[in-house]
C-alpha cells in the first residue's frame, strides 16, 4: 500500500489587524507535495475547522512565488483541495503515515488550541508515525501531548521560524506570542541554521522540522527517507 500524509494547512486569513491579510504560505505546501507525490504517496489536507484556507498574499509575490507555487494555482483542482479541506473530525489518524504541518504566520492563531490537531498527531505518532513541520507549522505541537501527558515536544530537537527571522521579516511586534521561545519553555531543544532565511531541517527519531519557507523541500525529502 502506498504511504499516506496529512497536510495540515491554516483557516486563518489575517492578523490580529483584520487589514493585515495572511494565511498559507502556499510553497511550504507545494514543495513538500511534489516530492511526497514524486514517491507515490497519497496526501490529503486537513484544517482546524475545515474548509477554505487562504492564501498568505506575500508568498504569492516575486521573488517568492515560484514554479511549484505557479503551478498549483493554475490548477483549478488542486485550488479545490484548498477550498474544500477536511476537518480534524473526519479524519482517522490510522489511515496516515506521518502528519506535516504547514506554515504562515496564520497557523500561530489556529494551530497551537485545535484539540483535533493535538489527537491526530498524538494518534499518529504513537502508532508509530512520522510527525513533521516547517516554518511556523512547528506550533501546531506547542500544546500536543502523549496519552502520558507529556509534552511531545519536551526534550525533542526542532526547529522552525526564528525570532531574528520575525525581525527580520518586519512582522515581530504583530506576532501573538514568541514562537521559539515558547517552544523552549516547554523544554524543546531549538535549533536554527547560523544563518536566517537558511534551509535547515532538524531530525530527531520520528520527529522532522524545517526551519523556513526554503527549508520545505528538504524537510519532506527527510520524511520520505524515513517512509
Amino acid at each position: 500500500m502506498a504511504r499516506r500524509i496529512l497536510h495540515v494547512v491554516t483557516n486563518v486569513a489575517h492578523y490580529a489587524d483584520p487589514s493585515h491579510p495572511t494565511g498559507l504560505w502556499l510553497s511550504e505546501l507545494t514543495h513538500a507535495w511534489q516530492i511526497f507525490e514524486s514517491h507515490g504517496f497519497e496526501q490529503r489536507l486537513v484544517s482546524p475547522k475545515g474548509g477554505l484556507s487562504p492564501l498568505e498574499p506575500r508568498a504569492l509575490k516575486w521573488p517568492l512565488v515560484d514554479a511549484s507555487a505557479k503551478g498549483w494555482l493554475a490548477d483549478k483542482d488542486r485550488m479545490a483541495l484548498l477550498a474544500n479541506t477536511v476537518k480534524p473530525d473526519d479524519i482517522d489518524p490510522a489511515d496516515f503515515d506521518a502528519i506535516y504541518f504547514t506554515g504562515g504566520h496564520a497557523v500561530m492563531w489556529d494551530f497551537p488550541d485545535s484539540t483535533g490537531l493535538q489527537r491526530i498527531t498524538r494518534d499518529i505518532y504513537e502508532r508509530g508515525g512520522i510527525v513533521s513541520t516547517v516554518c511556523h507549522g512547528y506550533c501546531g505541537l506547542l500544546n500536543t501531548r502523549l496519552s502520558d501527558g507529556r509534552l511531545l515536544v519536551t526534550g525533542r530537537r526542532i526547529t522552525g521560524f526564528s525570532w531574528q527571522e520575525e525581525i527580520l521579516a518586519g512582522v515581530a511586534r504583530e506576532m501573538p506570542y514568541n514562537a521559539e521561545a515558547e517552544m523552549k519553555r516547554r523544554g524543546a531543544l531549538y535549533e536554527k541554521a547560523l544563518l536566517p532565511f537558511v534551509s535547515k531541517a532538524v531530525v530527531d527519531g520520528r520527529l522532522v522540522s524545517g526551519q523556513n519557507p526554503g527549508s520545505a523541500k528538504a524537510t519532506a525529502k527527510r520524511v520520505a527517507e524515513l517512509l
